[in-house]
């Protein structure tokens, strides 16, 4: 199954003296969650799951970055999801830098995560007939960031 949030937020720091001193924050609203499909993502909003009532945002915020090669970074931080608070290491790959077209400057950023619903305590979970679990316990963390340069986005 594939997903996606639809409302979200964050800012990016970048110290030019030494990148490794950059940060990153994020917020996403947990209930903006969207796979398509009505029903699950009700079940995914209830407390089984992402549990919004309590919980309505899942934030990430950035403690150390390092380099992992060229154009690719590992982005230490923690992740506050469902109520517990884990640290999580996004592999990060700089796409490059480039005019937008309202004049503004933007990167592109592509970022990679697997998490596991027990660290988080999700552990609802349906048996199929054969005693095989219906749902999957890891879940891949795919990010595309867009980051515009300023204070502020630019104003439509």
């Amino acid at each position: 199954m594939h997903g996606r949030f639809t409302e979200f937020g964050g800012t990016i720091e970048i110290a030019p003296d030494d990148v490794t001193k950059s940060r990153v924050a994020a917020v996403i609203r947990a209930a903006s969650i969207d796979t398509g499909n009505g029903m699950r993502d009700t079940h995914l909003r209830s407390a089984d799951f992402l549990d919004v009532e309590r919980h309505p945002d899942i934030t990430y915020r950035s403690t150390g970055v390092t380099q992992a090669g060229s154009d690719r970074w590992t982005v230490h931080g923690e992740l506050s999801l469902h109520g517990v608070v884990r640290p999580v290491d996004l592999d990060l790959a700089y796409l490059g830098t480039g005019a937008d077209p309202w004049g503004g400057t933007r990167a592109a950023f592509r970022a990679t995560a697997e998490l596991h619903r027990e660290d988080f305590a999700m552990n609802y979970n349906q048996v199929l007939q054969a005693g095989i679990a219906a749902i999957g316990t890891t879940l891949k963390v795919e990010l595309d960031i867009q980051a515009v340069q300023g204070d502020a986005l630019p104003q439509a």
